[in-house]
């Protein structure tokens, strides 16, 4: 085995550690342990000049092994990956150690214990580089097909953004025809365009794309395979076809939340939700009076949050569906510029028209629309009959309660998450506290989930406007394309590991796995690494110590313990 040569370089981080820990006393303490031939401190070990004098270190001094103390590795662990491999270095035998989060932002007011604490780490870092291996990825081949499940407008622009890519698509619907929420749709915002013409139009495109296969009154039934190279079972009156994908878009939507008969007086006549009364219209001869079913309407009320932003409790719709609030807004924009004989009241709780949509409330302003806003707490009470009345105490005038009669009552309601649970099982796909599929992050990765290949966007991971998910649709496609056109597919080598010497097949590990990644083949287990996602569940579970997960070895583990222990007894 080669000599340990390691190069430890520690970070200021432009005083983010520097101002609480002594990041000098750190380099004199660690530089004469075993194995370290270099020990320096930078501003900012990120900067690109930081990695060029660690580049031409370890090139001058032929080292082996690389301990970073700076900030997470969530945050640039693929920074220094990258320098290291353009050091002639393999990736793998470089170790972040994080003295940001765990040491100068976590001990603000106790400098001398956070240094000591930064000490301890970094020998802790120095004990793993010690023992690290060096790994190279797994490559998987990729195949150039994606399933898109769910034909709503994002499931649809998914779809035509692929083609384009030169990917096959398997268009994957479980109702009889496509456009989800809009395809019954009159003018939709911004561009008011009708939503039936819309999809009609995004149809068109599909129906002539002979790289478009669609699948109706269809689900996803069976998965299998890895990333690159998924083998999937769809299901059709009883039947089933093998389709094979590299990639999974999910695009299954969301469902109008509807109130119980009586609630908010939904069931009376006269009170309707906003999404039956948009469906209306798109029917409603524009050259006739407003009616609804029989009744003419001269004084139309909306009520706001509807089935949202409700009290914390049991499936309690605690988020709020942001889009709602607009819809309403361009609803009565619409009835005014085309009923400008019909009074509207909107009773609120707060406006959320974010961003450009705000000119839909300054618009409806303009029309006439007045306003009364509400609390949570004393909600307004809708009295139906022949008669219809809604109650509400008005915030903006001394908190009376005023009496408005109406024609029609459209309740405001958002959008409720709707998920097949054979999806689910399937997919194992995240779901957040909303009930919404979850992606990585917001922000930097915003369509990707922990499921690697698999995708989501539209309504299927929370409340979105058309326009939004016609972008995520496509952003969403992007990612695939960048996924499959690559050709293949590399996968971190960090996986699970058996030693074969070791195992004497119980079977344990097989049972914990969550992935599937672990099997029986004869008297000893068999890891499938391109399954593996590298987590451990298996390790603890076995009684012999016969698995262990590349770069986290038994050896190195305990090595890493002994080390800390041994700092804290130092402290």
């Amino acid at each position: 085995m080669k000599e340990p040569r390691l190069g430890v370089f520690i970070c200021h981080c432009g005083g983010n550690i520097s101002d609480v820990v002594d990041v000098e006393k750190v380099r004199q303490a660690v530089e004469g342990a075993p194995g370290v031939k270099v020990a320096q401190t930078h501003m900012f070990t990120c900067s690109e000049a930081a990695q060029q004098e660690m580049i031409r270190l370890i090139r001058e001094h032929d080292l082996n092994g690389l301990v970073i103390a700076s900030c997470s590795p969530r945050l640039h662990q693929e920074t220094f990956r990258q320098m290291a491999r353009r050091a002639g270095l393999n990736p793998y035998r470089y170790v972040q150690v994080n003295i940001r989060e765990q040491c100068s932002w976590a001990h603000p007011h106790h400098p001398g214990e956070a240094t000591r604490k930064a000490v301890a780490l970094v020998k802790g870092g120095i004990a793993r580089a010690l023992r690290a291996r060096s790994l190279e990825p797994i490559v998987i081949k990729t195949r150039p097909e994606a399933m898109v499940i769910g034909a709503g407008i994002a499931g649809l622009e998914a779809a035509l953004g692929l083609s384009r890519m030169g990917i096959k698509v398997h268009l994957v619907e479980k109702e009889d025809r496509p456009g989800g929420l809009l395809r019954d749709r009159g003018p939709i915002f911004p561009t008011d365009q009708k939503g039936r013409e819309l999809v009609e139009h995004l149809w068109r495109e599909i129906h002539r794309d002979a790289n478009i296969r669609t699948y109706f009154r269809s689900h996803l039934c069976g998965k299998e395979g890895v990333v690159g190279d998924f083998r999937l079972k769809i299901c059709r009156d009883g039947e089933e076809k093998e389709i094979r994908a590299g990639a999974i878009v999910v695009a299954t939507g969301a469902r109008p939340h509807t109130p119980q008969p009586g609630e908010w007086g939904y069931g009376s006549e006269g009170v309707c939700t906003l999404y039956e009364f948009l469906l209306h219209l798109a029917e409603h001869p524009e050259e006739k009076p407003l009616f609804y079913r029989g009744r003419r309407v001269r004084r139309l009320v909306y009520v706001y949050c509807v089935g949202s932003r409700e009290p914390a409790g049991e499936k309690a719709r605690t988020y709020c569906s942001r889009y709602c609030c607009t819809a309403a807004l361009y609803t009565a924009c619409l009835v005014h510029s085309r009923w400008p004989e019909v009074t509207q009241v909107h009773l609120y709780r707060d406006i959320r028209s974010y961003g450009k949509y705000e000119k839909y409330y300054r618009r409806a302003l303009g029309y006439g629309s007045v306003f009364v806003r509400y609390s949570p707490q004393s909600p307004p009470e809708i009295h139906p009959g022949g008669r219809l009345r809604v109650r509400v105490r008005d915030l903006l005038t001394a908190k009376q309660e005023i009496e408005l009669e109406a024609d029609l009552v459209c309740l405001v309601t958002g959008l409720e998450p709707v998920h097949s649970p054979e999806l689910l099982e399937h997919l194992k796909l995240p779901v957040g506290k909303e009930g919404f599929f979850q992606e990585v992050h917001p922000k930097l990765r915003p369509v990707e989930t922990m499921a690697d290949g698999v995708f989501i966007c539209g309504c299927a991971q929370g409340p979105r406007t058309a326009e939004e998910s016609a972008a995520s649709g496509l952003a969403a496609a992007a990612k695939v394309g960048a996924l499959l056109l690559a050709g293949e597919v590399k996968r971190e080598p960090l996986v699970a590991e058996v030693i074969e010497e070791r195992c004497d097949g119980c079977g344990e590990c097989v049972a914990a796995c969550p992935y599937g990644a672990l099997e029986l083949s004869g008297d000893r287990v068999r890891v499938r690494e391109s399954l593996c996602k590298g987590e451990g569940a298996c390790v603890p579970v076995c009684p012999q110590e016969a698995l262990q997960v590349r770069g986290y070895e038994h050896e190195t583990i305990k090595a890493l313990i002994d080390s800390l222990a041994e700092g804290l007894a130092d402290a």
